[in-house]
């Protein structure tokens, strides 16, 4: 079964998104993220412009600055939702890691 666009996100989505809560351009999300996580996440160019593309279309973020071909982008209220969604996602995974894998026991 195909994954609905943005239902969850990837790494790479997830941080793009995390970075844009303060406006920023490409280069500076792709250093963002590379210095958050200590290097384990690295967005190449093409993938974060495509990226970045396919959330200002989806209303997730919106461009807030253009200065040649340096175009500078915000996250808007959709993208926090979704943002926030994901997250509680993740904490969902950890806690049924904990559960099982620490004695937890199933879910009711």
């Amino acid at each position: 079964m195909a994954r609905e666009k943005f239902g969850t996100l990837t790494e790479q989505m997830f941080y793009i998104l995390l970075c844009l809560q303060t406006e920023c351009c490409g280069m500076d999300i792709m250093e963002q993220v590379r210095a958050m996580t200590g290097g384990r996440v690295l967005i190449g160019p093409g993938t974060l412009y495509h990226l970045l593309d396919d959330f200002v279309t989806a209303g997730m973020i919106r461009e807030t600055k253009v200065e040649g071909r340096r175009r500078s982008y915000l996250i808007t209220e959709a993208g926090l939702a979704a943002l926030d969604a994901e997250y509680c996602r993740l904490l969902e995974l950890a806690e049924d890691y904990r559960r099982s894998r620490l004695g937890g026991g199933a879910r009711p």
